[in-house]
């Protein structure tokens, strides 16, 4: 019987951590959006093993790519045989569904992006990792403080008739606004209506500020499921919005959209450890290394006693070694 090829994208994020399989045909076939929870090796190992019980017994992988602030962890786990940051996969994700688009919103657990592309290249981008006010952890934490499922937070703010003025440049501030207003009267349409305006007028002034967005326009990460925040961001910019279908997982998509073309281009054999790998258990440490005053502070993957990654050394010292017995560096 002839096996079905395969390729795997996984996006390590601090509050989520998103699996997609996808096929020849760059469709995907499989997806999974799980919490991270503080706990990435855990959660990614969750992830492999539903892939497997899920996933027909005919599938194969022939190529990994991984992204994220997680994407060397999870390299170093799976084997992965492209390892990418979150602007590139993005992008690249973002292209495929949208061929034309010139503006990347991204607002995902606890940091956002803009990416503007020009004639098909990213010719700028912003990330904000500093404050989480507009992020899905900030946006989470209300809805829990306000007894409202975060699935239901934006449409509070769509039935708000004269939305609030909340300060939304600090997420510290901006709580702290909300149940000023709250004990001041107002109701909770009108104060998520305000947060709403607030988040996306503090993305704009910060992220957005001296970039020329043009349509089409593509709104993607978890928060592009706040149908208040998107309902926001179009008032803002006076233009329309296009949340992708997978807008949840596009990380993950380009991860494995980039590792399908670097195995195109003949890479030869994945360097994917199977899904037997979720069996096995791993350890991380971290090593401050005294040999120069960078005191890099290096983090080490073990799995079964043996190290298996290192990563975060300026001068190749530890990572190096590692290098040198496999005969390949992709990973570090």
């Amino acid at each position: 019987m002839k096996k079905t090829g395969y390729y795997l994208g996984v996006d390590v994020g601090s509050v989520s951590t998103n699996l997609v399989v996808m096929d020849e045909d760059e469709n995907i076939v499989y997806k999974l959006y799980l919490r991270t929870c503080g706990k990435p090796i855990n959660v990614l190992l969750d992830g492999m093993k539903t892939l497997a019980g899920n996933l027909e017994k005919d599938v194969y992988i022939k190529g990994v790519g991984t992204t994220g602030s997680g994407r060397q962890l999870a390299g170093a786990i799976i084997g992965a045989d492209a390892v990418k940051n979150e602007i590139t996969a993005h992008a690249v994700a973002a292209q495929r569904m949208i061929p034309d688009v010139n503006t990347i919103l991204e607002i995902g657990g606890q940091d956002s992006k803009i990416i503007i592309l020009k004639n098909g290249v990213v010719c700028d981008f912003a990330m904000n990792t500093v404050c989480a006010a507009g992020t899905g952890s900030f946006l989470d934490r209300q809805a829990s403080r306000l007894g409202i499922p975060i699935e239901e937070f934006g449409s509070y703010a769509l039935r708000s008739q004269s939305p609030v003025r909340i300060a939304g440049r600090c997420a510290v501030f901006a709580e702290s606004d909300m149940i000023h207003k709250q004990q001041t009267g107002h109701s909770l349409e009108d104060i998520i209506g305000g947060l709403c305006e607030a988040l996306v007028r503090n993305y704009l002034n910060n992220l957005a500020k001296g970039k020329e967005i043009s349509e089409p326009i593509v709104f993607q990460g978890g928060v592009a499921a706040n149908v208040g925040i998107a309902a926001a961001f179009e008032r803002a910019l006076g233009k329309r919005l296009v949340i992708p279908k997978y807008y949840d997982v596009m990380g993950a998509y380009g991860a494995a959209l980039i590792a399908k073309k670097k195995m195109e281009e003949g890479k030869g054999k994945t360097n994917f450890y199977g899904f037997e790998t979720a069996e096995c258990s791993y350890k991380s440490k971290s090593i401050e290394c005294k040999g120069c005053s960078n005191l890099c502070e290096v983090i080490e993957i073990s799995s079964d006693g043996e190290t298996i990654a290192r990563w975060g050394d300026r001068c190749g010292k530890w990572s190096a070694q590692l290098k040198s017995a496999t005969g390949d560096g992709s990973l570090m």
